[in-house]
């Protein structure tokens, strides 16, 4: 089977043997009630209530939604509106933590009995993709087509990304109970682990623990970026292609992150929702590069304090990877459930592009064959028929075609934006 391109990249896992440690209470949380794809949540607490860890704080009726849970002990400070980093607003619950973490009366291990009574479970838990998607994972794992296989997307390919790979070295045993736990109530026949080979220790433990298991694999990936993108993740451990306006599900597919099978063991056996997880912080500037545990809401800069990050010298921090992270606008914006990694950079540079020289190192560095060549021509000539047949609309931005333009070009942000006119015109 021909590999799919993409790029070779520094990896940078400098806390790769960094074991998780838990953030120091911070004073005051943030909490977003929109950190998943869909509805936002509408606050369920106001100005003075006293919350519990794990208390339901915000909920909606919307399908295409999770409630927010506390992570935190408490009064409630204020209902506040957030902004979020796609522009939009949201209300947000802040929270100043009186330092006892008292747990709610409320969590407790759900009651599951059959496929309708987990899929509730799992979206009272709050539990969204924690690989930086951050889609409702109940509705994810309740598609309409017959699924075969159940792919876990332990790849983490980013840059400096460490917490799925310390997940795997912590908690195998949780890793694998999610696993099966998945395949047993969705009644999916098998499951893949993908893993890449800049891994070796993550792949030994969980063979080892799963050889008496035919039915989850373990498979070693290539490592290259970005090999932990849903489409190259199902081709290279299934050989099976989402083809475009597709979802992993019509290929009989559900992808899952490696961290978010872990979380989902652990809230059936005791109830807790998602209020808090592993972030790896790291970064030229950061002076104690760590993988902590964080509640949902911190400061980012509750953070980057413990991490001893000297702000003089971080010109840019990024929720995420170099590749697809996102700008962090205010460092008192909090860490949300997406986040895995929080990083400041010193030597941060926006080069300056030149013009483009034709060498067609965008087309051969793109994972997903396309053109960027050609989609920045029809774009410029606002073609939107053209860019249909392009295929522009497979782009994940995963940043490859900029990564390996000579000529510096912000090819990646040109195929988004060619990407959100095409959207537009089709919908005129």
């Amino acid at each position: 089977m021909k590999k799919l391109h993409g790029v070779h990249l520094a990896h940078h896992k400098n806390t790769e043997n960094s074991a998780s440690v838990p953030l120091p209470l911070p004073k005051l949380v943030r909490i977003p009630m929109s950190m998943h794809i869909g509805a936002p949540c509408t606050p369920l607490v106001k100005p003075r209530d006293t919350v519990l860890v794990g208390q339901k704080i915000g909920d909606t009726d919307a399908f295409m939604a999770v409630p927010i849970h506390s992570g935190v002990s408490g009064k409630v400070k204020a209902v506040s509106t957030y902004r979020m980093s796609n522009g939009r607003t949201c209300p947000m619950v802040e929270i100043e933590t009186d330092g006892e973490q008292t747990v709610s009366p409320d969590v407790r291990p759900p009651a599951v009995t059959d496929k309708e009574s987990f899929l509730k479970a799992v979206r009272e838990s709050g539990l969204v993709g924690m690989g930086g998607a951050s889609f409702p994972t109940h509705v994810k794992l309740n598609p309409k087509q017959t699924v075969d296989t159940l792919v876990i997307n332990a790849a983490e390919c980013e840059p400096y990304i460490t917490s799925d790979y310390r997940q795997m070295i912590e908690a195998p045993d949780e890793v694998l109970d999610g696993v099966r736990q998945v395949l047993h109530w969705l009644q999916i026949p098998k499951a893949v682990i993908g893993i890449e080979t800049n891994k070796p220790e993550a792949i030994r433990v969980l063979t080892e623990k799963t050889k008496s298991e035919p039915e989850i694999q373990i498979f070693s990936l290539p490592t290259t970026y970005p090999q932990g993108a849903e489409k190259v993740l199902i081709y290279h451990t299934l050989g099976r292609t989402v083809m475009e306006g597709q979802l992993p599900a019509d290929q009989g597919v559900i992808v899952m992150n490696v961290s978010s099978v872990a979380f989902l063991s652990r809230y059936l056996k005791t109830g807790m929702p998602m209020v808090q997880r592993m972030v790896t912080v790291d970064g030229d500037a950061v002076g104690k590069p760590c993988n902590v545990m964080v509640p949902m809401g911190t400061p980012v800069q509750d953070v980057l304090d413990f991490a001893q990050c000297d702000m003089e010298r971080a010109k840019k921090v990024l929720y995420g990877g170099p590749m697809m992270g996102i700008a962090v606008p205010d460092t008192a914006d909090p860490i949300l459930k997406a986040n895995n990694a929080v990083l400041a950079l010193e030597k941060f540079v926006s080069p300056k592009p030149t013009a483009c020289i034709h060498c067609g190192r965008c087309v051969h560095a793109c994972p997903l064959r396309l053109m960027p060549t050609e989609i920045a021509k029809a774009f410029r000539q606002e073609d939107s028929e053209a860019l249909g047949k392009l295929k522009v609309t497979l782009c994940m931005n995963c940043g490859c075609c900029t990564y390996a333009c000579p000529a510096k070009r912000p090819v990646a942000e040109t195929n988004q934006l060619a990407k959100a006119f095409y959207m537009s015109s089709i919908k005129k």
